[in-house]
Parts: structure tokens; sequence; C-alpha cells
């Protein structure tokens, strides 16, 4: 706040006495610069809680707010982050997509997608285990189990079980029946605004006849 605008709060007889040179003018003239970074920082507030304009040092907090914490998952506040920082303002900034879409294939994969920068995890439910899920690790991903591990955990259904296994370096990937279009997959990038391909739309259900 400026000093003159802080001057016009004050009672008249305080306004006349806080002219040039006087005690109560060196007073408000400290007050208007004691609010100056405070103001600074409530003029661009909201680039604290933009993904791609947060500091860094703000991003792991923010992944509390979008109920992605499980990735950053640090035993201490100084432990290095467990994926780069661009990968993680991508898992912030589809935070809301991400918790639309938790507990299905699409929400799980995209989630592991954009934390690792791999396309190509596969989700299997055997027939013959009801209420099972194998998800298959891409080779390229391979070196991040307890990373992907973290994620599965968080987005499946709470009454599934999950078996997180790594596929062969020589192994050739299947696509799941519902796998997203090669085309859209491929825009997920390394790092940084990753764009994520829409879930396909399912046929509706019949009605009963």
């Amino acid at each position: 706040m400026r000093r003159a605008a802080i001057e016009r709060l004050l009672p008249a007889a305080y306004q006349r006495a806080a002219g040039p040179g006087s005690v109560l003018g060196a007073l408000l003239d400290v007050m208007e610069a004691l609010h100056a970074p405070d103001e600074a920082v409530l003029a661009d507030v909201d680039a604290l809680f933009g993904p791609y304009r947060t500091p860094d040092g703000f991003v792991a907090y923010l992944t509390r707010w979008v109920a992605m914490d499980h990735v950053v998952a640090a035993p201490r506040a100084d432990a290095p982050l467990p994926l780069p920082m661009g990968r993680l303002r991508d898992l912030v900034a589809h935070g809301a997509l991400l918790a639309r879409w938790r507990g299905t294939p699409y929400g799980m994969r995209t989630a592991l997608e954009l934390a690792t920068g791999v396309t190509g995890f596969v989700l299997d439910e055997p027939p013959e285990r009801p209420f099972h899920l194998v998800v298959r690790v891409p080779p390229a991903a391979a070196d991040r189990l307890a990373l992907v591990t973290r994620i599965v955990e968080a987005e499946k259904p709470a009454a599934v079980t999950v078996e997180v296994l790594a596929s062969p370096a020589d192994a050739e990937t299947p696509e799941p029946d519902d796998a997203e279009p090669a085309a859209g997959v491929a825009t997920v990038r390394a790092v940084g605004r990753a764009h994520v391909p829409a879930p396909l739309p399912h046929d509706p259900p019949e009605e009963p006849s």
C-alpha cells in the first residue's frame, strides 16, 4: 500500500501531522516499504498455483492438492524427487483428469505414462483370477519399478489385487484391447507440458429386452 493511501486511512489530525520531515511521515514511508514485498507476491499470486509457472520448490507441495503426493513419497523434505521436474509439473497439470479417471485402465495408464515418459504399459485382467490386475511394465521403464508400483497401488480400485511385472527387454509389448490409438499415445512428451490422449468412447449399454 502506498504511503498516500495509508495516510488517507488516518484521522484528520494525524494526516495534518504527517507532513514532510515529520516522524509520522517517516513511519508511513517505512510502512510502505514493508508492504511492498507482500503486495508484489499478491499481485502475481496465481503464479504460485500454475503448474508450469510455480517455482520448482512449490511443485511437490502442489502434488498434495491434486492427490498425487504418492508419486513423490519422499521420506525427507530434502530428498531428491523420483522423477524430473517437468514430469511432476505434468502430473499436477493433469491432476483433475487423473482424479476423474482414477480406478480405470485409462486413468492408470495415463498416470504411468505422464510420470515415466514411457508408453506401452499393458494392463491384463486374468479371467481365472477375478479382481486381480497384472501391470506389465515396458523395458524402458523397468528401472522405475518402485515409482510404477506406488502409482499402480494408488490408482487401482481398492478391492483389486495387483501384480507389477517388468517385460523382458526383447519382448514385444502387446496392445491391450482398450488401448488408445498410437497417434494419441505418441503425444505424451518426455518432459513438460505433456498432452494426453482422450479415452476411447464406449458404446452405450444395451437396454434389456
